[in-house]
């Protein structure tokens, strides 16, 4: 009896030789380059595929998914994965990958070429100099050398483009909340607070991913706090700037060019920055060179063919890469250790410099690698949106993050648990957690007090002095802003000592609300958490 062969579908322009490796793998495969942008053909066929293997004109869509009956992967050749749905992937069993760093160097260089072009007006001299022009002085432009870059993220590409302008003899200023002064060194370059880098800086460079943290990150307050004549590049992500605020600076003469190749909205047929002399705008061409395209290719297509045929799974955004006959024994544990990771995360905004993993009980004999993976995960997530089992290490590495792992025999009342520590420079930060049969992620430890607390999709984490009236008063504040109240949790340390509390909510906490508790005496901080479960 033959096996049938997992069927894969390239909706995106990918190499002949990625196709090749998907038929040498033993994958059958239907090449259809044109298909992503046709979503209601798309939408037709789905349903017959294994794999998907796209690009970024495909969008993998919920209601694409949905219809995708029998897809076990998405494949994105690539690091952006704004085009995919990976919640609705996660539902249906769907694993979503990327190549995290096969665009590193080309998209860096690309950040290079920007900042020149804008320092030199090259675009514009050459459409005047082509339209039989000479106009030498209207073209004045600056000098790279001795001026100072402000890096917005240090992260992967942040730290190629710094290691190019340093060859140029610029000075170099970084702001990364994960950037240790170690790391920094190791660079090059002078670690700074956001404040400080604003009015500093010469050019800015924009290296991070799009967040909550990040969205317009350069706006009108920022622009406000920069150097006057100052020039910006964003090479990373739309929406990272506010374009409205930006063109407004730049007509003033408060930025005296930009080098801009993503957009809020893509593809950007019609934008403010369009039509500035001094903008010098790319179709998204970040990771738009032959050697950068064949490198993602490549690997997307052994990454998907080696998990449709063997069950291996690399560079995974939902699912961990573990073996098959690991699964079913650490993949609750996995989770755990992502959400403990995550948790830290969501509350903690100075630069890690040590993370301590504990592995107490049958945990100590597991694949503490993966869980370790798993907690760096879910830690670096809040900065990192792409961030994976496989990239996180790397980018803990990056930024100077010591791990430390220990194991210990069973040591309490539970058969097996993680405790994670997280050192920064100001404070240390404990938790830990373990799993029950339902095999879902629990909370037994925060901040040395003990709880028991299921982990879920929308929280709300409080810190207090044990005082009497709390309860009250935080159930009473939820009841006033219509916010129901699936589950609440409480714990001390001690009568009249410290305490917290952990609220699962039926929706995320709004802003405003949030601003309430903040300012509430009774309170001492209020963090708002979300976890994937």
């Amino acid at each position: 009896m033959t096996t049938k062969k997992p069927r894969v579908l390239v909706s995106d322009a990918l190499s002949p030789t990625a196709v090749q490796i998907f038929k040498d793998n033993g994958c059958d495969v239907d090449f259809e380059p044109d298909l992503g942008k046709d979503k209601d053909a798309l939408l037709a066929k789905i349903a017959d595929y294994d794999g998907l293997a796209i690009r970024s004109a495909t969008k993998a869509t919920e209601k694409l998914i949905d219809a995708a009956t029998n897809l076990k992967v998405i494949g994105r050749a690539g690091i952006g994965v704004d085009n995919v749905d990976i919640k609705a992937a996660s539902r249906r069993g769907i694993i979503v990958m990327n190549t995290p760093f096969g665009n590193s160097i080309t998209t860096a260089e690309h950040a290079i070429s920007m900042m020149m072009a804008v320092a030199r007006q090259i675009p514009s001299a050459d459409a005047s100099t082509q339209a039989g022009k000479w106009e030498k002085s209207k073209f004045m432009g600056v000098e790279l050398t001795g001026k100072t870059l402000g890096l917005i993220g240090a992260g992967n590409i942040g730290s190629i483009v710094a290691d190019r302008a340093i060859g140029m003899k610029m000075r170099v200023v970084a702001y990364d909340p994960f950037l240790s002064e170690e790391r920094a060194q190791e660079l090059g370059v002078e670690k700074v607070e956001m404040d400080e880098l604003l009015p500093r800086a010469d050019f800015i460079t924009l290296h991070t991913p799009l967040t909550d943290k990040t969205r317009n990150i350069i706006d009108a307050a920022a622009i406000a706090k920069m150097k006057d004549g100052v020039r910006i590049v964003n090479c990373a992500r739309g929406g990272l700037i506010v374009e409205a605020d930006l063109a407004a600076a730049l007509e003033s003469g408060k930025v005296a060019g930009a080098g801009i190749d993503v957009f809020e909205v893509e593809p950007a047929k019609d934008s403010v920055l369009f039509g500035l002399p001094n903008v010098v705008c790319t179709p998204h061409l970040g990771a738009a060179t032959t050697e950068a395209q064949e490198n993602v290719a490549l690997q997307v297509a052994e990454q998907m063919s080696a998990y449709l045929t063997r069950g291996a799974v690399s560079n995974a955004l939902n699912m961990p890469s573990i073996t098959a006959e690991e699964a079913p024994r650490l993949t609750p544990f996995v989770k755990l250790a992502d959400t403990l990771g995550s948790f830290v995360g969501q509350v903690t905004d100075s630069p890690v410099k040590k993370v301590e993993i504990l592995y107490d009980g049958h945990v100590a004999s597991m694949n503490t690698k993966a869980l370790s993976s798993a907690v760096l995960a879910g830690l670096l997530r809040a900065q990192v949106s792409d961030v994976n089992m496989v990239s996180a290490p790397i980018m803990a590495g990056e930024r100077g993050i010591q791990l430390l792992e220990m194991t210990r025999d069973k040591s309490g009342v539970f058969e097996g648990y993680i405790q994670l520590n997280v050192v920064t420079d100001e404070l240390t930060r404990s938790i830990a957690g373990t799993v029950f049969s339902d095999g879902k992620p629990r909370f037994i430890q925060i901040k040395g007090i003990n709880m028991e607390a299921e982990a879920g999709e929308h929280m709300l984490y409080t810190t207090n002095k044990d005082v009497p009236g709390i309860i009250g008063k935080l159930g009473g504040m939820f009841g006033d802003a219509g916010i129901n109240i699936a589950n609440f949790y409480l714990g001390r340390n001690h009568a009249g000592g410290d305490a917290i509390a952990l609220v699962e909510l039926d929706q995320p906490v709004p802003a405003d609300f949030l601003q309430q508790l903040e300012d509430a005496p009774e309170i001492d901080s209020a963090k708002p958490l979300e976890f994937t479960l």
